[in-house]
């Protein structure tokens, strides 16, 4: 029910389409949504999960998931996280992934809502650490679509990595546009 109503909205409705498919056949990835310009972004990853009926996750601190709304971040796909300073975030995430059947990882490299000329490379470290391949999603507000990559394994070339990625979401238009990378 659910999965027919978010299809009615994002289709005619909102009037987006998919461009790329989304690899269901992986249990486990990195995705990186990309540009992340607003808080209109978390809707719309709600929105594009339960179109696309998969289960999709997120990372969140820790002292989230406690009660009284613990359960409410875990049923919306968080794994809970120590941030807290001297801790090994990266490494932290990548035992995520070793401990689970089924694990999608979805951030935003940008770290934040504002312009950024440069991303945060986390991601990319916990793909590398979790042996994870990396799924570039871009949700482009400019042509009402969101943009799939194939997925990526990282190599021992970070920089030729990120140059392939960026070339992915060039000319991608965030909801607020001034704000895309």
């Amino acid at each position: 029910m659910l999965h027919a109503l978010a299809k009615f909205i994002y289709f005619k409705l909102l009037g987006w389409q998919f461009k790329g498919d989304f690899p269901r056949h992986l249990k486990k990835c990195v995705i990186i949504v990309v540009p992340h310009t607003s808080w209109v972004d978390f809707l719309m990853g709600v929105l594009i999960r339960k179109v696309w009926n998969e289960p999709i996750n997120y990372v969140g601190k820790k002292s989230l998931f406690k009660r009284p709304y613990g359960w409410f971040f875990r049923w919306m796909g968080g794994a809970p996280v120590d941030r807290t300073k001297n801790r090994d975030t990266v490494s932290a995430t990548a035992a995520i992934f070793k401990s689970r059947e089924m694990f999608r990882l979805t951030l935003a490299p940008e770290g934040t809502r504002k312009k950024v000329t440069e991303w945060k490379s986390g991601f990319y470290y916990i793909a590398k650490a979790a042996e994870v391949p990396v799924i570039l999603v871009a949700f482009d507000f400019g042509k009402k679509e969101v943009k799939v990559s194939e997925p990526y394994l990282t190599s021992d070339d970070k920089e030729a990595d990120f140059k392939k990625y960026k070339a992915f979401f060039k000319g991608v238009k965030g909801y607020v546009p001034e704000y895309s990378y």
